[in-house]
């Protein structure tokens, strides 16, 4: 979908399951903006980008999430309830690059008018590394890697996407959202030096992902990592890698001499396990990459969850 806003042009009444919205945790930069829009609706596709967005808005505009925490995106399917909710926002933030395998089919058809932010927008999307387009075993396409914000340089565009947005659908908050912008710019900053700090514990020479999917590429373009391989060699978990991509990835990982295998808490450990008892390799299971936590949990925001998932890499690794 190009643009970084989209008009909503249509919805999709899917007949799945009813799931529940779940809260999204107060602004990281504790923002005191004084309230003047309480009934713009705007609603996030991913918590993540719900806790990015919130950071923006301050409390001037609450952002509420669609998909519930802990919940794979890659398997997500809207409910009519969802679909209801889409359609009532005034503007629907959404990572972009392909992420919302779901987003086309549910605006195909008719209603709504509100706005939709494509937050990747502007973004320069990594080589693949597969040859060709991929698809998945459910005919999703995927033209590249969708997970920018596993950079969080990256996600400086996020925050200027989002802002133009919120500027955009309500003007006279612009100097707020602007003001807000600039201060969770600067965490951003200063959580990039605070990961380069903390990856010089690790030797260049374990410096090595392998993952449940290919997830964490652009974290290792910037902080000197090298992909090994994933469990599922693509973008998405809808895959299934065959018997021979699973003992092609026992060989990389045994040339390469890679010290760990790291999962999201949503994926499935059986083939990680058997990978681990054929080449004694470190499984970590407890990588929060697509959605923050409850409040109580050790992810409840974007800048918390890059700082657990850094902890960990670098534990496993150094």
């Amino acid at each position: 979908m190009k643009g970084i806003i989209i008009s909503i042009v249509a919805i999709f009444v899917l007949t799945l399951s009813a799931c529940v919205t779940q809260p999204v945790a107060a602004p990281e930069n504790g923002s005191q903006a004084e309230a003047g829009s309480a009934s713009l609706r705007v609603l996030a596709a991913n918590s993540f980008l719900a806790d990015i967005a919130q950071n923006v808005a301050g409390d001037r505009v609450r952002v509420d999430c669609l998909i519930p925490l802990g919940v794979d995106p890659h398997a997500f399917e809207p409910t009519p309830q969802d679909v209801a909710k889409i359609a009532d926002s005034q503007l629907f933030i959404i990572n972009g690059a392909g992420f919302e395998e779901w987003l086309e089919r549910t605006i195909a058809n008719a209603g709504g008018q509100g706005l939709i932010v494509e937050a990747a927008h502007g973004l320069e999307m990594r080589a693949t590394g597969h040859a060709g387009e991929e698809h998945d075993e459910d005919g999703h396409h995927h033209a590249g890697d969708p997970h920018f914000w596993l950079d969080p340089n990256q996600v400086i565009t996020y925050v200027e996407n989002i802002r133009n947005g919120l500027s955009e659908v309500d003007p006279a908050g612009r100097e707020i959202y602007a003001q807000n912008g600039a201060a969770y710019i600067e965490q951003l900053r200063e959580l990039d030096a605070w990961i380069r700090t903390q990856v010089e514990q690790i030797p260049r020479e374990r410096r090595i992902l392998v993952t449940d999917h290919d997830t964490l590429g652009y974290f290792a373009d910037q902080y000197g990592f090298s992909v090994t391989g994933a469990i599922i060699p693509g973008f998405s978990t809808g895959a299934s890698p065959s018997a021979q991509e699973l003992a092609g990835l026992i060989d990389q990982i045994q040339q390469a001499g890679a010290p760990a295998i790291f999962l999201d808490v949503t994926a499935n450990p059986r083939l990680a396990a058997q990978i681990a008892d054929e080449t004694s390799i470190t499984v970590v299971g407890d990588l929060y990459t697509h959605s923050v936590t409850e409040a109580s949990g050790p992810a409840p925001t974007y800048i918390k969850m890059m700082r657990h998932n850094t902890l960990r890499i670098v534990e496993a690794l150094k």
